[in-house]
């Protein structure tokens, strides 16, 4: 119990420390916010060989652990992905700074002018898992939306993330702007995950980034609020009058390209009119990627090598080469299956029908709707954010990549002559 509650006490003073100096941070110009970032790029490719150092005393617990050789890549830094990771942080340098954005003005009867301007957060907290990179990725993105930030990096990679946080911290410094609006919890402990989701009075929103597990366990737990985004079950409907050419690439990108993200499809939905000509057509070039296709009865009719799919396979996110496909009796059946199995992540309609497109994009209530292109879109720098810290699949308070825009909220500014109310 004293060790649980010491723990407890560092976190929140860790906390405390990112809350205190956020104000400062809150009021910086783009300027001095460039100036820092572009510190930060330039100190993490003038300490690379400090990085890899740091890295590699984590592969090397990770290798005595018996770590899969995909993880171990997932974790691995070298002086190549430490320059990305610097290109990474100019990227954010060339976007458009949020802060201070007045998104409207209107003038009222009574003479009063109303705005909304845009404003940091305030203080975000991210839990991640694995990968080093996300400490730089997360830092940045929040400090440029003005938010100070905590940062729960995964054991795996406690030395890279805290060499990597103290660069940021560093250059933050140099550049005149308080460290302590990056944090980094220095804890393998897991238990200090859970003294961070208990620090309402510090921070104003958790944002999991990691497998389904990790999400759950934050969203139940923390007294503060969570952008969640448990899984990405996507959707491809082809629809009665759609190119089998189109419907056939849109199908095997979505699927192969990258098979282990959350914007890869997991489902393809037919149209029953379409779906003799299109079934065979889609199966045969999934098979030929490598990918196993597994199917109702009516696809499975229509392609007897496809194996049967059970109804546990409808919300799965395989994030392989493997995909569940179903023959559907029109856009509401379609509309109908993603409302009951999808994750509210991405979905797309292939078709030539203008109406039935329509209705798709209106009706569809998931974070990307798409007509014609690709689930592999639904991407923050694909759709012109320039980065994102994650994807939100709730409606509160961003839906969808979160690019910096999502990083900031609005309030009300009202401009007056020495009006009063009556």
């Amino acid at each position: 119990m004293t060790g649980s509650m010491e723990l407890g006490e560092r976190v929140r003073a860790l906390t405390r420390r990112a809350r205190d100096s956020s104000r400062a941070l809150a009021a910086a110009g783009s300027a001095q916010k460039n100036l820092a970032l572009e510190a930060i790029a330039a100190s993490l490719e003038a300490h690379s060989a400090r990085l890899v150092e740091a890295n590699a005393r984590d592969l090397e617990r990770a290798r005595a652990a018996g770590t899969s050789a995909a993880m171990l890549d997932r974790l691995t830094l070298d002086a190549k992905r430490v320059r990305d990771i610097a290109a990474a942080v100019r990227e954010v340098v060339a976007l458009p700074d949020p802060v201070g954005e007045v998104t409207g003005m209107w003038r009222r009867p009574n003479g009063i002018l109303v705005g909304r301007m845009r404003i940091p957060l305030g203080v975000i907290g991210i839990v991640y898992e694995a990968r080093p990179n996300v400490t730089i990725d997360a830092a940045v993105l929040c400090f440029k939306a003005g938010n100070a930030v905590v940062l729960k990096g995964g054991s795996d990679a406690i030395e890279s993330n805290l060499a990597l946080a103290e660069v940021a911290r560093e250059a933050i410094a140099a550049a005149g702007l308080p460290a302590d609006v990056v944090q980094l919890l220095p804890f393998t402990d897991r238990a200090a995950v859970q003294h961070l989701l208990e620090a309402e009075d510090d921070i104003d929103v958790i944002i999991p980034r990691g497998g389904e597990a990790l999400i759950r366990f934050v969203a139940q737990h923390s007294r503060i609020p969570v952008i969640k985004h448990y899984k990405g079950v996507c959707h491809v409907f082809v629809d009665a009058s759609a190119d089998v050419t189109m419907a056939r690439d849109i199908v095997i990108n979505g699927k192969v390209q990258r098979p282990s993200v959350c914007n890869s499809v997991e489902t393809v939905l037919v149209h029953s009119e379409c779906a003799p000509t299109m079934v065979p057509v889609l199966t045969a070039a999934l098979v030929a990627q490598g990918v196993e296709v597994r199917g109702c009865p009516r696809t499975r009719a229509l392609a007897p090598e496809v194996r049967a799919a059970t109804e546990a396979d409808w919300p799965a996110e395989f994030l392989d080469l493997v995909v569940a496909m179903k023959v559907v009796d029109g856009l509401d059946d379609a509309m109908a299956h993603i409302e009951r199995y999808g994750s509210m992540h991405t979905e797309s309609i292939v078709t030539k029908d203008y109406a039935s497109a329509q209705r798709f994009l209106r009706e569809v209530g998931s974070s990307c709707v798409m007509v014609n292109a690709s689930t592999r879109f639904a991407d923050g720098n694909q759709l012109g954010l320039g980065a994102e810290i994650g994807i939100s699949t709730t409606k509160l308070h961003a839906f969808g990549p979160m690019g910096l825009e999502e990083l900031t909220t609005r309030k009300f500014i009202v401009y007056g002559e020495g009006q009063i109310r009556g």
